[in-house]
């Protein structure tokens, strides 16, 4: 038998190993973190406060912001504190609440923008059902199920994670824990689980991903039918920020899962930093700087704010 050493914790390589850059990198992450945070925590309250907005499509996109800002606070901020502290390292019960956090709210992010995809083909391939169909019962339960599902799916796949055995090498060349740098320093002869729960991952996203794209096969082909130019963009415009908002999350996630070995640390690092924190901070801006309706009810919720005060400083 081969002497090795059990690995009782884990260091995560930043982006730097200069105190001087990585304070820098700290400094930079919070700022893109509270940015991020912001934005989602005001769109939540906008969709909650505005009555006029209390619909099937607002209401998902409330439970993508919230599962946004849960996903990107899962590892920014151990990232900001071990930048700050110049100290990388993270128990192993820390590594599992990472993965087991991350691979839940991400994984309800993708059933959540499969949801959306669905909603905006019966909006417009079928908008005389659509109240019918698209009725918050239904809504409610396609929300639940992809909470659920995420939950459960994270669970599976981090206790097949830490079913084997970590021995030798604890870095961890990324600046949060995944699946795949962990296998990278396993030393398990078998992997049967992890390449069981990656096969269901796999299933499970090209599953979604078919969704998304044969929804919006039929709603292209509508669209395309509509007579005049004018309900042609107000259609598109509604569509164009969740196929967007689905493509960078999805195209990242593939570069920091199904990534290969011949790629570069940096490279690693600067996909997992693009997945982590671009999504969360660019669907607020996507979803509100072309929505007419999400900048009234900022508008409406601005000029209460504001006409409260004034009375309070008249009384």
């Amino acid at each position: 038998m081969p002497n090795v050493t059990a690995v009782n914790q884990f260091i995560l390589l930043g982006f730097s190993n200069g105190n001087g850059l990585q304070t820098l990198c700290g400094v930079l992450f919070l700022v893109l973190y509270l940015a991020a945070l912001m934005c989602n925590l005001l769109i939540i309250t906008l969709i909650t406060l505005d009555l006029q907005l209390q619909t099937p499509m607002y209401f998902f996109l409330k439970n993508l912001s919230l599962l946004d800002v849960f996903f990107v606070s899962v590892p920014i901020p151990n990232f900001i504190v071990n930048s700050l502290t110049h100290n990388n390292s993270i128990s192993i019960l820390g590594c599992a609440f990472q993965i087991l956090l991350m691979t839940s709210f991400s994984a309800g992010d993708v059933f959540v923008l499969t949801a959306m995809s669905y909603d905006r083909y019966v909006a417009i391939c079928c908008p005389l059902h659509y109240e019918a169909i698209m009725s918050d019962g239904v809504c409610v339960l396609m929300v639940g199920f992809s909470w659920a599902t995420g939950i459960f799916f994270g669970a599976i796949y981090t206790a097949g994670t830490f079913s084997i055995t970590f021995c030798g090498s604890n870095v961890i060349p990324q600046f949060f824990c995944d699946i795949p740098s962990l296998l990278s320093i396993s030393c398990s002869g078998t992997l049967v689980v992890i390449y069981i729960s990656f096969g269901i991952a796999i299933c499970l996203g090209m599953s979604c991903f078919i969704c998304v794209v044969i929804s919006y096969f039929y709603i292209f082909s509508t669209v395309l039918k509509i007579p005049t130019s004018k309900g042609q963009s107000k259609a598109f415009a509604t569509c164009l920020p969740h196929l967007i908002v689905f493509t960078i999350f999805f195209v990242t996630a593939c570069f920091v899962y199904l990534k290969t070995s011949s790629t570069s640390p940096i490279t690693d690092r600067l996909f997992a930093m693009i997945y982590s924190l671009l999504p969360p901070a660019l669907n607020p801006v996507i979803y509100s700087l072309r929505n007419a309706d999400v900048k009234c009810a900022l508008r409406r919720l601005l000029e209460n704010v504001f006409s409260r005060g004034s009375l309070h400083l008249t009384l």
